[in-house]
Formats: C-alpha cells, structure tokens, sequence
C-alpha cells in the first residue's frame, strides 16, 4: 500500500537495513503550511501603534515598528529619530497597552539571571524546542514554563508558534510573543523539559493523542 502521509511528518528509522514509517501527529503538517512563515512583527507594522519590546541587558522599549526586516527591526521610539535594532536582542514583545498586566505576570529565575548570557548569535548553539514538542503542547493546553536567556519565567498556554516566535497565553489569556532565540529552557508543571536535547531521546510527542502510529 502506498503511505499518503508527507514525508517530513512521517517519524523515520532505521530498521533490518531499511527505513521503515514509524508514525505522525495529525494535523501538524497543515498548521505548519499556515503559520509557520507568519510573524508578530507584520503584525505590529501593520497596528500602527506602540509595542513593548524586551531587550537583553534587561532593556524595555517602548516603540512603533515602522520596518520588518529579515534580520533587524526598525522602531521608532517617541521624541526620537527612528533606530534599527536587530532582531537576535529582542527576547518577547506585546502591545504596549497589555504592560500593565504583563508586567507582574513575568517572574525571574535567579540562578539563570546569574549567568549573565549573552544573545546567541549562531542558531546551531541556541536552546532548540522541536515543532512536533511544541504542537502536542499547543492542542492539549498543558500549562508550560518557559525561562529565557535573562532569566525571565514565563507560566502560560501556548498558542501559536512560527519559525522563529512563540505566543503564549498568560493568566486571563493575556497574548505576549516570545522569539525563539531568546529560551533557555522550557519544562511543564512536573518539571519534564522539552527541549531538543532532552526530547531528541525521549520522544514525549510519540505519547500524545495526536500521534498517529503507522502499521507495520
């Protein structure tokens, strides 16, 4: 029987010398071809309104975005001539209008504040999350914490995700957009981590209902 399911959302090992289908999560294949080249950004062009924008070096920014650009922002801040930031500092943004409520929904983590990290400039170095651990988590609403580079601790549901950004839901379904370059870590109420590293091995998606096993 010829397999209908595309390739890159077939789980693939080698076995007896061949490579034999293992299985796939439904739907992931469709909601990539949707959003995965979406971004907060073309969002926040196109508002016309400020953002808040956090910066390394523990840095806020209030700002209109007035340039998308592959690797740089352009933000115009109030009183000031407009700037180009790269994109690789910003570790999450939301409507400047949520401050208020954000702000107090953001808790830190000493002992990785402690580290001092840098931006990490090559992607091959950066904590990776898989998109088939981050879909399973989306679908099934399990409350996830997320802990960046500065040491920020973010609690919510994820929402949405695209190549290079996160939105999580905060309490009250509160919207902020982490970019994926900025995470150190990501773990759910019990502590399991769901970074690459970890779920490379351990394979948490293959456990969700979403997985779909394929014969053998």
């Amino acid at each position: 029987m010829i397999s209908l399911i595309p390739a890159r959302d077939r789980e693939l090992t080698v076995q007896n010398g061949g490579i034999k289908p293992m299985g796939y999560l439904l739907a992931l294949n469709e909601y990539l071809n949707d959003f995965y080249n979406t971004s907060i950004f073309d969002q926040a062009l196109a508002s016309k309104k400020r953002w808040k924008l956090h910066v390394h070096n523990h840095c806020l920014i209030k700002a209109e975005i007035t340039q998308n650009l592959r690797y740089d922002l352009g933000i115009k801040i109030d009183g000031e001539e407009e700037k180009v930031l790269p994109k690789v500092s910003i570790k999450l943004v939301y409507p400047d209008e949520q401050s208020d409520t954000v702000t107090p929904l953001l808790k830190k983590g000493n002992n990785v504040e402690k580290l001092t990290l840098e931006p990490i400039m090559a992607p091959k170095d950066r904590y990776h999350i898989k998109n088939k651990t981050l879909f399973p988590l989306m679908k099934e609403r399990r409350v996830v914490f997320f802990t960046l580079l500065e040491g920020e601790i973010i609690r919510g549901l994820i929402v949405g995700f695209s190549r290079y950004e996160i939105t999580i839901d905060l309490k009250g379904a509160i919207p902020i957009t982490i970019l994926r370059h900025s995470i150190y870590d990501l773990r759910d109420k019990k502590g399991r981590c769901f970074l690459k590293s970890f779920q490379q091995n351990h394979r948490d998606w293959e456990k969700s209902d979403l997985f779909v096993s394929s014969p053998p």
